[in-house]
């Protein structure tokens, strides 16, 4: 750790305050459907998703050698312009955690840095070819590939169930969700926490601590497994609330097809060194499940914000970092001026977060914003095809009686 300025020092604390708002703003990846279905408790939830994200840290470097080697020229990036991406990067991050919507962590790293490298450097700086094949791409193509994965696999699993005791699967639905949901954190680690390790190594390479193809040394993997885990203990219980109950209707079976079919996008992006969104991925997901059940409900215009907000990150993030880089720029004083805008407008959004808090305690009670009625496609489909009987016995349970009608009444 020798030849780390303060600079540098301050780049490295920034990045992993960063990687700690990742994990509460993804744990929804992998334990919104275990806690909307009763799987697990949510603070058990929590707890198990963070060992599981410290433990996936560990298993590779694929997804952090494309960030400090891939996306943006190392050689012409100097650690003011990583702070200034890590600035836009985490001011969206809470901007959106505030509106409860998921969008990707991983595209707002990437916006703040593509952003503030074109402000400060030039867009010459920036690998427009890696920009596409290992961002854009992946985040078109992999939500569409779990969603429509996960509608197959939702059909299947309430095919080879339709002769079972619909209580006795539910069961064994919810520990097999317990399963894919443990699989779906290892996964999160594996690829997000990567990223916070390519930022660390970049920053260190281009403040000379490290050579320019070095790997991201254990005290970086360690320190980034730490601060993704602490994030996902904390619980980001607004997101979970949208993914959870929010976008879509899900049952046991339906949240067991999700959680695996995001897994494997997820592990298999991870070996090839995409670093696609998690967020992405488990929320095509979900809506593939809502509709591979027969009546399911899938709530678009929850869906619509969700997916505006996803084509706003990199944008949003990147105007942040851009103007966040041109004040660095200025010197001492400009990094100092940033630093302290940052922090106050993190404290100013965690205030806006105290008016209407979300915790543990309420995240499974649906508000006015997600608690809307189906629309009329969604009406229109569930009187086609209505839901299998039997498989909803807690809405059932829960709905409504009309009175009987007594002979008396009956006859006026």
């Amino acid at each position: 750790m020798e030849n780390i300025t303060l600079l540098i020092g301050i780049v490295i604390v920034t990045a992993l305050v960063f990687d700690f708002t990742n994990g509460f703003h993804d744990t929804a990846n992998a334990m919104a459907t275990t806690i909307s279905t009763g799987a697990l408790k949510p603070k058990t939830a929590v707890a198990m998703s963070a060992v599981l994200n410290l433990v996936g840290a560990f298993l590779s470097v694929e997804v952090a050698a494309t960030i400090s080697k891939g996306i943006v020229d190392e050689s012409g990036i100097r650690p003011e312009i990583i702070f200034a991406g890590l600035v836009g990067a985490i001011v969206w991050n809470l901007l959106t955690w505030l509106a409860g919507l998921p969008s990707s962590s991983s595209h707002a790293l990437f916006g703040g840095l593509i952003g503030a490298t074109i402000a400060s450097v030039g867009t010459d700086a920036v690998h427009g070819d890696a920009v596409v094949m290992k961002v854009l791409i992946p985040a078109v193509v992999a939500p569409v590939v779990a969603g429509l994965a996960t509608v197959l696999a939702t059909r299947l699993t309430y095919r080879l169930a339709r002769d079972t005791d619909p209580e006795a699967s539910a069961k064994g639905y919810r520990a097999g969700q317990i399963a894919s949901a443990a699989l779906v954190s290892l996964a999160h680690g594996t690829n997000d926490a990567q990223k916070t390790m390519g930022i660390i190594t970049l920053a260190l390479i281009s403040g000379g601590a490290l050579g320019a193809d070095a790997d991201p040394p254990m005290w970086v993997i360690a320190s980034a497994g730490i601060a993704i885990a602490l994030g996902t203990y904390l619980g980001g219980w607004r997101i979970i609330r949208t993914l959870g109950k929010g976008l879509a209707d899900i049952q046991p079976p339906q949240g067991f097809a999700a959680q695996t079919g995001a897994a494997v996008t997820i592990l298999a992006s991870s070996h090839i060194g995409f670093a696609l969104s998690t967020t992405q991925v488990c929320s095509g997901a979900v809506m593939g499940a809502g509709k591979g059940r027969k009546g399911g409900v899938v709530r678009w215009s929850t869906a619509g914000r969700m997916i505006a907000a996803w084509g706003l990150t990199l944008p949003a993030a990147g105007l942040v970092g851009a103007g966040a880089a041109l004040l660095a720029d200025r010197g001492d004083w400009g990094v100092a001026t940033v630093a302290v805008l940052a922090v106050a407008a993190c404290g100013a959004i965690w205030l806006a977060s105290r008016r209407k808090p979300v915790t543990h305690d309420n995240v499974n009670e649906l508000d006015g914003q997600h608690a809307e009625p189906a629309g009329v496609v969604t009406a229109a489909l569930q009187a086609v095809a209505p839901p299998p009987a039997g498989l909803l016995p807690d809405r059932a349970a829960s709905a409504p009686r009309e009175p009987e009608r007594t002979p008396a009444a009956a006859t006026g």
